[in-house]
């Protein structure tokens, strides 16, 4: 009995500071003292402070450290950097089209300056898709290695770089190289844009996928209205009218600069602040992990009774735990790939040849190039409005399909009535290339993670940019050996119904995680009788 008075007085006696640190805690591994401190982050649970981040239960202990369970929170997201972000990505977009679009309405000049035939026309108008699926596929590889952001930056550098050399570079041979280094830049930024948005603005993927894509259509417009009146200004100079539009891709070097060096610092561990994380891991995975490698001490005291707090959904198969399914084997990400490689002949097309439709019905060349601005431009609001629209709806099928119709009308009145209604079917086309925006907000809303994204942004763009190579070559073919726009036409219209019926197939709610695993062959326990 004594003995059993001495133990009980010596379990109530008051524990001294270090044990009252060691008491509970596991030891920690060789890496602990040196490992960065998991930064806060608002979104996840795990980091956010208030009663689901609460120490564990018991008194505190004299000496012992405020919180022995999750990391501490950090300070708050940086402000600036958040504004920042947003105007880099909105600028980057801005640089995105008027490479492009600017040569569509100087074409004739550019023809008449270089000396080139018809077809030579249509492989120069074929360009950007080419481009766009022989470099796309490199920026999954790059951003990889050193992040978005520098790659970004290299992307605004090559589009300035290719847009001033390519008119002064003398000879079709060297505007073709000049205008290949320009797209190759665009090409880097038309894969990493979703990426970008998903990374760095998850929880609001469809407002910054409207502004980046409202920001795309208003640089299209610009550019396709301003080219002749630039061109104009300068003594008709098309080399001018085309170099100018190296000044906003030299505005957003300048502004991506400080964003690449603070990204690159953050993957090599210079620096720790807000964001970091959310660079790698979304922060359902930042969660799962931590719970996963956490070391868990041989007595660990049951938890103190409370509300229930909700996990959330399962880790599903793209969480770490198991291999992702390949997404050759997704028929959702081939729906996307070939949705989007059908819209993108359809822009191009509608970029390189609609002023010279409406030159050749007798229109002059600056009325031309505003009814190219036109029907750029209306994606101006519809880019900003359609994502938010498809981000709420279950299915997005019946927007694909109002968008196919729409051009439909719109490649009829070019062939029946191309002066005449002229205004009305820049309109229709307009609201026809608006699958642009709607193709990048499925490609954000078809894959449960960032990882997922990123594969099938890369995917479905380097596919569809490679089904794009053809058609705008092939109008110009068309268009040299008819000696009209009925074929061409005709063409295009048809191209028009499969994009339709692709867009239909790509607009159900599918996840590409969940396609394209092979069925696990029966094993012994599976053809056993249970029992």
């Amino acid at each position: 009995m004594p003995e059993d008075v001495t133990r009980c007085r010596a379990a109530a006696r008051p524990l001294t500071p270090q044990a009252g640190r060691d008491a509970g805690r596991p030891v920690p591994g060789p890496d602990a003292a040196a490992g960065p401190a998991v930064p806060s982050d608002p979104a996840d649970p795990a980091t956010r402070s208030g009663p689901a981040a609460a120490a564990p239960s018991g008194p505190p202990v004299p000496g012992a450290p405020a919180s022995s369970g999750a990391p501490a929170p950090s300070a708050p997201p940086s402000v600036w950097r958040t504004r920042l972000l947003i105007a880099g990505i909105a600028l980057a977009a801005l640089n995105l089209r008027p490479a492009i679009t600017s040569l569509g309405a100087l074409l004739e000049e550019v023809r008449d300056g270089l000396g080139i035939s018809g077809a030579t026309a249509g492989l120069l108008t074929s360009l950007p898709s080419l481009c766009f699926a022989v470099f796309g596929v490199m920026a999954p590889r790059l951003a990889k290695r050193g992040g978005p952001a520098p790659v970004l930056l290299a992307g605004m550098a090559a589009i300035a770089a290719g847009v001033l050399l390519r008119p002064f570079a003398g000879g079709t041979a060297g505007f073709l190289a000049g205008s290949a280094l320009a797209l190759a830049g665009i090409a880097l930024s038309n894969v990493l844009m979703p990426v970008a948005v998903k990374r760095w603005f998850p929880d609001r993927v469809g407002t910054m996928t409207g502004l980046y894509s409202m920001t795309l259509a208003l640089g299209t417009a610009l550019a396709a209205a301003s080219a002749v009146p630039v061109a104009e200004a300068f003594g008709g100079s098309w080399r001018a009218g085309l170099a100018v539009w190296a000044l906003p891709a030299l505005a957003a070097v300048l502004l991506w600069l400080p964003l690449a060096r603070v990204r690159t610092d953050r993957r090599r561990g210079r620096t720790d602040g807000p964001g970091a994380a959310a660079d790698r891991k979304l922060p359902g995975q930042r969660e799962h992990e931590r719970t996963a490698a956490a070391p868990v001490p041989a007595s660990a005291p049951e938890p103190a009774p409370g509300p229930a707090r909700d996990p959330g959904p399962a880790p599903g198969p793209t969480d770490g735990t198991a291999r992702a399914p390949r997404i050759t084997r997704s028929p959702t990400a081939w729906a996307l790939g070939c949705f989007f490689g059908f819209q993108s002949t359809a822009a191009y097309i509608t970029m390189g040849w609609l002023p010279q439709i409406f030159r050749d019905a007798g229109l002059p060349a600056s009325t031309a190039g505003a009814l190219l601005a036109v029907t750029m431009g209306l994606g101006v609001p519809l880019s900003f409005l359609l994502p938010r629209i498809a981000a709420g709806m279950r299915h997005q099928s019946a927007l694909a399909a109002a968008l196919g119709l729409s051009g439909l009308l719109g490649y009829a009145g070019l062939y029946f009535a191309p002066a005449a209604g002229a205004w009305a079917w820049a309109l229709f086309l307009g609201i026809s290339n608006c699958a642009f925006p709607l193709v990048l907000t499925l490609i954000g809303m078809r894959s449960r993670t960032s990882a997922g994204v990123i594969r099938l942004s890369a995917f479905a763009q380097s596919t569809g940019y490679l089904i794009s190579v053809p058609g705008p070559l092939l109008i110009g073919v068309l268009y040299q050996h008819s000696g009209g726009w009925g074929l061409p036409l005709a063409l295009m219209s048809g191209l028009m119904v499969v994009q339709l019926g692709l867009g239909v197939r790509a607009g159900r709610q599918r996840y590409i995680e969940d396609e394209g695993r092979r069925p696990l062959p029966a094993g012994p326990a599976a053809r056993t009788p249970a029992g």
